[in-house]
């Protein structure tokens, strides 16, 4: 259980507002689409849940230990076991999809793995499971700079799986993507989250949302308008976004 409360986010000498007492409770296994206009404040909800911005105000609650008052070894738990994954992948584009996903980003991997490239046999059969499993078995000794886009933003996936993550936070993972790439992301997040019970938050065009999520948050002027389980939204709750 991951429970959001009063979470606010303020920028600049004048505490402009980004986020306006957000609360929320996350299960395990849900798929959460976050939806709204340009400027709502989506991916700052997104990176301060990864704290990748602070907060001003509120408290993240998960297992029933405040994250944000448990130190700098609670934050780095949750930066390890949640992912956050940027809309365009940060990965190595000289290295194939199978080195990718075993070195990791840094805070995941020993500095050395990063430099050598050395792993073990019995990591190189986890990941090579894990880009099995997201379809992309045949391209795992192809170098990054060959896939298409939703084939890296799987990839990101399956580096974020095969290090451990319980929690992926993914910012616009089909933005420029076509709709058969789209498809095949949502329905890798959608297995995820149904046959392995990882928590996914992202932020989509309302109708993938509508099509693909499990629960839908609305966001407008950093607000939560709305949360509703995933369905077609009404006319009523379209105006509020």
């Amino acid at each position: 259980m991951i429970k959001i409360q009063k979470l606010t986010r303020q920028v600049g000498p004048e505490r402009t507002p980004l986020l306006r007492g957000i609360d929320a409770e996350i299960h395990q296994g849900e798929l959460i689409a976050i939806v709204g206009p340009s400027g709502s404040g989506k991916t700052t909800l997104l990176r301060c849940l990864a704290l990748q911005e602070p907060w001003q105000e509120g408290s993240l609650i998960v297992d029933g230990n405040d994250v944000l008052k448990s130190g700098w070894t609670g934050k780095m738990k949750i930066k390890r076991e949640w992912a956050y994954l940027e809309q365009n992948p940060h990965l190595n584009m000289n290295r194939t999809a199978l080195k990718n996903v075993l070195i990791g980003r840094s805070g995941q991997t020993p500095w050395w793995r990063m430099v050598t490239g050395m792993v073990r046999s019995d990591d190189y059969m986890g990941a090579m499971d894990v880009l099995e499993e997201l379809g992309l078995l045949d391209k795992a000794h192809d170098k990054c700079d060959k896939l298409s886009g939703g084939e890296r933003q799987r990839v990101a996936t399956a580096r974020a799986l095969v290090h451990g993550a319980r929690v992926i936070l993914a910012d616009e993972p089909v933005n420029g993507l076509d709709p058969t790439s789209a498809s095949h992301v949502m329905d890798t997040f959608r297995k995820l989250a149904s046959d392995e019970r990882v928590t996914i938050i992202t932020v989509l065009p309302l109708e993938m949302a509508e099509r693909f999520a499990s629960r839908i948050w609305g966001l407008n002027h950093g607000e939560l308008v709305f949360d509703i389980q995933g369905r077609r939204l009404t006319q009523a709750e379209k105006n509020k976004l």
